[in-house]
């Protein structure tokens, strides 16, 4: 029998809305496809905005998805606020096709410090391919002190 995380569902909402509170996040056009504890899904279309002028995705589009999946991933473990602190990016092929897919898992939750593993693949004719892998290292921020966003 399969046991659901009724705690993670007000965890989930808080984390979904605050991402979509995010400028860069709806100017990019990316979505949240997936959101467990320990992971995050981001994915984008493609669209020309996006693309370098030799039509692959730019490395930035990969790098941005890369940092907010990493980071909303570690987000998910316990509900706490997260920052980026370093991530170390291999892209390893060129970015085309009509979708990104960003998959980010938790390595190492921690109080401080949570270690974040990522993977992007672009989808050609409805395969995906393999373009760039990541490994990030996620501040924890109490969130009494966390900055409020004022919109």
């Amino acid at each position: 029998m399969l046991q659901t995380d009724t705690e993670f569902t007000p965890i989930a909402a808080h984390i979904r809305n605050n991402v979509m509170r995010q400028g860069f996040m709806t100017h990019v056009g990316a979505e949240v496809t997936d959101l467990t504890r320990g992971t995050c899904v981001l994915s984008v279309d493609r669209r020309p905005e996006l693309l370098q002028q030799t039509g692959f995705f730019h490395g930035g589009v990969t790098a941005f998805l890369i940092d907010n999946a990493t980071t909303i991933a570690a987000a998910t473990v316990k509900g706490q606020a997260a920052l980026t602190a370093e991530y170390k990016l291999n892209l390893l092929a060129p970015a085309s096709g009509d979708r990104l897919i960003c998959r980010a898992r938790v390595v190492k939750p921690g109080r401080q410090v949570s270690v974040v593993a990522a993977d992007v693949f672009c989808v050609i004719n409805g395969a995906e391919k393999h373009t760039a892998t990541a490994l990030a290292s996620i501040a924890m921020i109490d969130q009494a002190i966390a900055p409020k966003v004022v919109s």
